[in-house]
């Protein structure tokens, strides 16, 4: 268990603290069990590390792995007990998914060691909502997501602006420093590839293509007990959604192109959208649920469009895919029968700044979202301006 402490003190003292971001504010570090999911590569080790590197005991507090090798011989329940009496109170456990049984022992942990608090992620959304049957009355559970607009401002420019309400947005209370940046460019390069907190690297879209495969390869596999032939379909159908998005899907086509029933086609998109690899949006034919009949599917982010796709992704399908991004992390989003979506009571038509009104005429509380523009007027909002949700 040495070791352990070792490694531990070793990833502390080498995370980069200068910047945390928001999220971490919402998190309740002090209850009794807090899980943190979300996507890979969205930043989670780091908000973990940087948590206990500035607001823990490091003399308290251990970090592991779920994969590391000390687990090859050891149970989660046996180290909890041993850091417990030695005078632990922490217990920071990383992509908790890649250990067998996870739930049940956490269960087991939390029943047992009451004075010991205990904090988790896992790198995939999937394996965490599985296993949270058992912890579901237990655990407080957070979702992080991928780089902001206006998270990406402050990492790669130092542009600090606060973050605003969808009210603040529609009536153009934003206050962008035109003067000394242009937000429009900024949000191109934001669109292409500012989504993951890794956009700095050289290798970037490389990363991200290794994230997918892994994703595709062995995170959805091992959630859903996958074939060999079933993955293989599934990176088939990710490769068709990523050329034809916005996709309107047709399940039954999509069946006899893939071999397999339409009700398995269905289950494999529902897979990809718990992975994050892409947003479904749907009708309100049921009200404001998951159980509306499905529209449109798009990419999870613009960076994922940019990465997979053949050629230069559509304009068109990047607007779109990029106002859902953003909005939907806050806010349940349909699509309106007029226009293009719908939140609450608003609708909202999203195309280029030529994009003219004659859509939603008539239409109470609805908006034209336009990109290639730096201020809004009435009911005209830039595309740029809902990257501050978050």
């Amino acid at each position: 268990m040495d070791r352990l402490f070792e490694k531990s003190r070793a990833k502390i003292s080498e995370v980069a603290t200068d910047y945390v971001r928001n999220v971490h504010d919402e998190i309740a570090w002090d209850d009794r069990m807090v899980a943190i999911v979300g996507a890979r590569g969205v930043g989670k080790t780091t908000l973990l590390l940087q948590h206990i590197k500035l607001y823990d005991n490091t003399a308290t507090a251990l970090y592991v792995t779920a994969d590391d090798l000390w687990f090859t011989s050891h149970t989660l329940v046996e180290l909890a007990d041993t850091f417990y009496k030695n005078g632990g109170r922490t217990l920071y456990i990383d992509e908790v998914h890649r250990y067998a049984n996870w739930s049940v022992e956490l269960k087991n942990i939390y029943d047992t060691y009451t004075q010991l608090k205990v904090v988790y992620t896992g790198s995939s959304i999937l394996d965490i909502r599985r296993g949270s049957a058992d912890l579901s009355r237990r655990q407080l559970e957070y979702t992080m997501y991928g780089l902001s607009f206006r998270e990406y401002l402050l990492l790669a420019h130092g542009i600090e602006m606060p973050v605003y309400s969808l009210e603040d947005i529609l009536a153009h209370r934003i206050e962008f420093p035109t003067k000394e940046h242009r937000p429009i460019a900024l949000f191109k390069e934001y669109m292409k590839g500012g989504y993951y907190p890794f956009f700095a690297q050289r290798d970037s879209h490389t990363r991200l293509q290794q994230i997918v495969n892994q994703v595709l390869e062995v995170d959805i596999p091992k959630f859903a007990d996958l074939s060999f032939t079933t993955i293989a379909k599934l990176k088939r159908l990710m490769y068709v959604i990523a050329q034809s998005v916005p996709f309107k899907p047709n399940y039954s086509k999509l069946g006899r192109d893939l071999e397999c029933h339409r009700t398995s086609v269905s289950d494999l998109v529902l897979l990809l959208e718990k992975s994050h690899m892409v947003q479904i949006l749907r009708d309100d034919s049921f009200g404001v649920s998951s159980l509306g009949k499905v529209d449109k599917i798009y990419l999870g982010n613009t960076h994922l469009a940019y990465a997979l796709s053949d050629s230069v992704p559509d304009v068109g399908n990047l607007r779109e895919t990029v106002f859902l991004a953003a909005v939907s992390p806050k806010y349940d989003v349909m699509s309106s029968s007029v226009a293009d979506f719908k939140i609450g009571e608003y609708t909202f038509e999203v195309g280029g700044k030529n994009k003219k009104q004659k859509q939603i005429q008539g239409v109470e509380k609805a908006f034209i979202v336009k990109d290639d523009i730096e201020y809004g007027y009435m009911n005209v909002i830039p595309l740029w301006a809902f990257g501050f949700l978050y």
